[in-house]
């Protein structure tokens, strides 16, 4: 994998393991064979890898994906009220 690309990558994912599991499906599906999901979505894709080809596609805004939004769990609420109060455990009431 070329580590240009990557940090190319990183800059518009910005979660490395969300990065991770975007080109590792895409790599899936390239070398499915699978008919017109199997194609490269972009040009000039002699001597690349798998991998480097769905970076570029990544890169070049040929595949799209969504961030969930995250959902508060309780755990996560108390952590977040430890940060806003400076440490301090505030208990709810």
């Amino acid at each position: 994998m070329n580590a240009d690309l990557v940090k190319q990558a990183l800059e518009l994912v910005v979660n490395p393991n969300v990065l991770v599991n975007l080109v590792s499906r895409r790599v899936r599906q390239l070398n499915s064979g699978a008919g017109g999901i199997s194609r490269p979505l972009v040009a000039n894709t002699e001597n690349l890898g798998a991998a480097d080809i769905a970076l570029r596609e990544i890169i070049e805004r040929k595949m799209g994906w969504v961030m969930p939004e995250t959902a508060e769990t309780p755990q996560l609420k108390r952590s977040l009220r430890s940060i806003r109060s400076g440490g301090k455990v505030q208990r709810a009431a």
